[in-house]
């Protein structure tokens, strides 16, 4: 077992380095996406038919923005959005241009996710407090950012766990992180023993991912 592992125990120094790129990649995108996603998962519900901002043109061109984004393979969007990537750092290879393809993948799955969890919050609540004079932006954050916490953490720790595997695809691009050891040593040098421990430590971070959902659903289901 010892001689298997040999190639795990020559380039244990590698994997720190390799688990901090990985979370800083998750952490950082992560945060982004989910802000940016929350804020056009509520434009998208509150723009719709019958919503309290109705605005037909703001909902078509979000709605088909998310859903083209949704649909590009993330593997083939990262090319894609190469030139977004160059603009706004310079280059288009490391851990901070990596970021761009992560949050620009994220985002519109993040959207679609908080309008799902948005739009299972009971009408009638809402016609309630239109009734009682509140306004929409009342509306927005006392109503439709409140009443249904535990849908959204649900989206959001799902859209996490997805990310957990682009972010191992940036690996292609040279941005560090657990993808860019598994290709560097286990596919271009065959190194079976590397590619078992990658994918045991990023099962482990999804599992802790799930864990402080699941978590955070229970506190605050009423």
């Amino acid at each position: 077992m010892e001689a298997w592992f040999s190639n795990v125990i020559a380039y244990a120094d590698e994997f720190p380095s390799a688990i901090a790129d990985t979370l800083y990649m998750l952490i950082v995108s992560g945060v982004i996406s989910t802000i940016i996603g929350l804020f056009l998962g509520v434009i998208v519900v509150v723009t719709r038919k019958e919503g309290i901002l109705e605005n037909k043109v703001i909902f078509w061109i979000l709605d088909k923005i998310i859903n083209l984004f949704r649909s590009i393979p993330f593997i083939i969007l990262v090319p894609t959005v190469a030139v977004v990537t160059r603009f706004i750092c310079g280059t288009t290879i490391g851990m901070q241009a990596a970021l761009v393809p992560l949050v620009i993948g994220t985002a519109p799955f993040i959207a679609r996710q908080m309008e799902t969890s948005i739009m299972e919050i009971d009408p009638g609540i809402i016609e309630a407090s239109q009734a009682m004079g509140l306004s929409p932006k009342e509306i927005i954050f006392k109503v439709l950012l409140r009443e249904n916490i535990p849908g959204m953490i649900r989206g959001i720790t799902i859209s996490m766990i997805a990310l957990v595997g682009q972010i191992a695809i940036v690996g292609t691009i040279g941005a560090g992180g657990l993808g860019d050891m598994a290709i560097r040593y286990g596919l271009y040098r065959s190194m079976g023993d590397i590619t078992l421990v990658i994918i045991i430590l990023i099962l482990l971070i999804i599992s802790v991912i799930q864990v402080i959902g699941d978590r955070l659903v229970e506190k605050f289901t009423r």
